[in-house]
């Protein structure tokens, strides 16, 4: 077990007010929530309370809130649910230059069905080149995906400008928002992002595992990815994880309670992190794009692949990433890295510090003083 967990956006520990939520859910209270005897009937209300919380943090409807496993299946629930249901009006899609995978491997689960896939560019600073966008955009484009924050270097992308830019070039296309690291930190309106799809998370706002949600804008229309029952309208059937949502509805009452305290302690916790990273030698922060998440930190070293780094900094009881855990057991360097304009090589020396609102000072210092140990080491090595 590591003592200091700098890999925040991988995910988080479980609140204990999540934990305490959940726990009747685990163990008295086990009713189907399809059930209509007086057990089923408790679940089925306690999944709709969650629903309403989970709206209410990101104003939506309730009945427009589809629980998922997860944030990836929400983006494949959106990626692909959302173009084959406007597949009669066209047959190709537009995602951002810094996608993640769930998103990237939807496309190309399109294109085996026809449909066409171009990819949006990052112009010198990282940030999304509208220009080569507007190139894109067209009548014939169904779906535009584009995240709100990106898990690998923090890039806020704003929604609302892109989807005027959507609707006048692409009237037919549905905007996608996969907005699982922006839920706790910025401020979420389905209506004011001007989306037709949000993906959420519950395991990065210290709620559960294995829950997420896709949430619609009213009227939107999707095909289902799994059949078999006519749970959540028929969009995503199969019995409810009723603990797992009541949690989530926890997580994001609580994470939107303590949103905007938690956003001036990911800034001090980043500015102390760059203060102590300029001490070494060959350490740089990368800043992509005119808006930073700051609990979302990337960091190019010189010398040997960040991996290396990596191991020393876990054998010294620190937990840090080399870009998304999603990709973590791929062998290519990451897209993303590629889109905004890092080399292979540079790609390779990449280092992600992530944190948390339970993230202390302390645990920042004690890193920068690891980080700096191990550099010390990997120099008497010639590196």
């Amino acid at each position: 077990m590591h003592s200091i967990d700098l890999d925040q956006a991988a995910t988080t520990a479980l609140d204990p007010q999540v934990r305490e939520a959940m726990e009747p859910w685990l163990g008295e209270h086990f009713g189907n929530p399809s059930s209509r005897h007086r057990r089923g009937v408790a679940a089925a209300e306690a999944v709709d309370r969650a629903r309403a919380q989970l709206a209410g943090v990101v104003g939506a409807r309730s009945e427009d809130v589809i629980f998922t496993s997860g944030g990836t299946e929400a983006d494949n629930l959106a990626v692909l649910g959302l173009a084959r249901a406007r597949s009669a009006r066209g047959r190709k899609l537009v995602i951002g230059p810094t996608e993640h995978a769930a998103v990237r491997a939807s496309a190309e689960a399109l294109e085996s069905e026809g449909f066409a896939i171009a990819s949006a560019r990052a112009d010198a600073e990282g940030a999304l080149d509208r220009e080569h966008l507007t190139e894109l955009l067209d009548a014939e484009t169904v779906v535009v995906a584009q995240m709100l924050v990106s898990n690998e270097f923090g890039s806020v992308y704003p929604s609302a400008p892109l989807a005027r830019l959507v609707r006048a070039c692409a009237p037919n296309a549905a905007l996608h928002v996969d907005a699982v690291q922006a839920l706790g930190k910025l401020e979420l309106s389905i209506g004011e992002l001007d989306a037709d799809s949000l993906a959420l998370s519950a395991h990065k706002i210290h709620g559960p595992q294995g829950v997420g949600a896709l949430v619609l804008a009213p009227g939107t229309s999707l095909r289902p990815l799994v059949f078999g029952g006519g749970q959540q309208g028929g969009r995503r059937p199969g019995t409810e994880n009723v603990a797992g949502v009541v949690g989530f509805g926890r997580a994001a009452e609580l994470a939107e309670q303590l949103r905007g305290r938690t956003l001036e302690h990911l800034r001090e916790l980043r500015l102390r992190l760059a203060t102590g990273l300029a001490r070494i030698e060959g350490a740089h922060l990368l800043e992509l794009g005119a808006q930073t998440m700051p609990g979302i930190c990337t960091v190019l070293f010189e010398g040997v692949p960040a991996e290396v780094r990596l191991h020393h900094l876990d054998e010294r009881g620190v937990a840090v990433s080399v870009g998304s855990a999603c990709q973590a057991h791929d062998s290519d360097v990451s897209p993303s890295a590629l889109a905004v304009g890092l080399d292979a090589d540079a790609a390779r020396r990449m280092l992600r510090f992530s944190f948390s609102r339970h993230t202390t000072a302390e645990e920042i210092d004690a890193a920068l003083a690891a980080l700096e140990a191990v550099e010390g080491e990997l120099g008497s090595l010639g590196r």
